[in-house]
């Protein structure tokens, strides 16, 4: 299957490409640099060069193409006040594999989220189908995209085969740099490896190498309209994590306040306070997805997350 990939030098398009290559298909992959045209190239896949607002770029690309996988996300913008922008940018290039794909049966799958789906119980692949409960529970850019995500499950209607893969708040790995990387970081500034209140929060996780397999079983034998899951952990206590993370650097695992959690944490206060875990049960049934790589406490263990921060 010739396969055309948007964020596919990214965290999960590097390890997706790979794994979609060793299975025999053809990936071509879009670049809007040279460093990302030379990772891909260097890879085995095809590039492309563009943007996400290159929307002829994507039209073309789609069209020559069995089979698209979305994975691009303006993070950059997202995280700096303009995640509403992010998620508008999101939905046209959504819109834009529609229109392409339309009556074609071909697989279209799009990257979204499991966090806040279900706070505080173990969110299914049933939940965020109805736009009212989570659209009463959130607001402008995570409301949107969430929309986005809905209107790719509604695609099925339009002749193509169309899945939505969400990823948990933690797809860990040798190399992340994400929100994992970003609570190793704060622990080693503060001195102390927090958690907020009792830590009994849950976050849900996957390693990277086993989300890269899920989405290659999803393009390969996901049925229309499929919402799955890629959580190997249901949910790692961020108590846990933390434990782990101070044994690591010598430093002591402690209980930081609701009240301080924004002064300690900065932006990711309101993500290490929730309680979000989720379930793969029907995806796995679905698709037989196993996952093989350890999970998020074996991984850290590992201590490839510590390699370059000095111990105390």
């Amino acid at each position: 299957m010739r396969v055309f990939i948007t964020g596919a030098s990214g965290w999960i398009g590097s390890a997706v490409v790979p794994e979609l290559i060793g299975a025999g298909h053809q990936v071509v992959g879009l670049a809007r640099s040279d460093t990302s045209a030379a990772a891909l190239a260097e890879a085995g896949a095809e590039v492309r060069l563009g943007t996400l607002d290159d929307l002829d770029t994507l039209r073309r690309a789609a069209a020559d193409a069995d089979g698209v996988i979305h994975l691009a996300f303006k993070h950059d913008i997202a995280f700096s006040g303009g995640f509403e922008d992010a998620a508008d940018a999101d939905r046209r290039a959504i819109d834009t594999f529609g229109e392409v794909l339309a009556g074609s049966d071909r697989p279209f799958l799009i990257a979204s989220g499991t966090l806040g789906l279900a706070p505080g119980r173990v969110a299914t692949e049933r939940d965020g189908q109805e736009s009212g409960p989570v659209g009463a529970r959130l607001a402008g850019g995570p409301a949107r995209r969430m929309a986005n995500a809905q209107a790719t499950v509604a695609l099925a209607d339009r002749g193509i085969r169309s899945s939505v893969v969400r990823l948990p708040p933690t797809v860990h790995g040798d190399g992340d740099h994400g929100f994992l990387a970003g609570v190793v970081a704060i622990a080693q500034e503060k001195g102390v490896s927090g958690y907020i209140g009792d830590g009994a929060n849950r976050w849900p996780a996957v390693h990277r190498s086993d989300a890269a397999h899920l989405f290659r079983l999803a393009l390969e034998s996901a049925p229309a309209g499929s919402t799955l899951h890629a959580v190997s952990d249901e949910g790692v206590p961020i108590r846990a994590v933390a434990e782990v993370i101070g044994r690591h650097l010598g430093l002591p695992a402690a209980s930081v306040s609701a009240a301080d959690a924004p002064g300690h944490f900065s932006w990711l206060a309101g993500f290490l306070g929730m309680d979000s875990p989720a379930s793969s049960a029907h995806t796995r049934e679905l698709l037989g997805w196993q996952p093989a790589q350890p999970g998020l406490i074996d991984d850290l263990d590992k201590g490839h997350y510590f390699a370059a921060v000095p111990k105390n």
